[in-house]
């Protein structure tokens, strides 16, 4: 049996279909999810509350996912790549657990915490029995800035 030969139209139509996807069934009124965090840009307002609701979210998720001190140590906060992975990790628990998410958030949520889990631990080793300072890397002369300014007017594609 032959199939009848479809107009340029219909076959545009049918290719437009097929790449648009999935029929989408609810229309959300706002976005999933929430903005990440850019520590370093925030006021001095919006850091306090920033930090105010990592904190409490922090509080909970370890409580809740019973967090051994060895992966996120009472001094969390004092470590900066510590508090970037949490702050991520809330983001991506808000949007996930959104009421218009499709249904695969917590799934994935709990996918990316078991991916987190090792970053996590390095990001705060060291201060399972207290804070342990560790020296924080600092830039202060180390560049030569002739050098480097010589470097960046170079072309460097090739």
């Amino acid at each position: 049996m032959n199939e009848r030969e479809r107009s340029s139209e219909e076959f545009e139509d049918l290719v437009a279909q097929q790449l648009s996807g999935p029929p989408i069934l609810t229309h959300p009124t706002e976005p999933a999810g929430v903005p990440p965090v850019d520590w370093r840009h925030l006021s001095a307002e919006e850091s306090r509350d920033a930090w105010t609701v990592l904190r409490k979210w922090v509080e909970w998720f370890t409580v809740r996912y019973n967090v051994p001190i060895s992966i996120v140590p009472a001094c969390w906060w004092k470590h900066g790549a510590l508090v970037e992975e949490l702050s991520a990790l809330r983001i991506f628990h808000q949007s996930s657990f959104d009421k218009n998410d499709s249904g695969y958030g917590p799934l994935e949520w709990h996918e990316r915490l078991a991916q987190a889990q090792n970053r996590l631990q390095r990001a705060g080793s060291g201060c399972t029995s207290g804070h342990y300072e560790l020296k924080p890397r600092s830039w202060v002369g180390e560049t030569d800035e002739a050098e480097w300014d010589a470097w960046i007017d170079q072309n460097h594609a090739g």
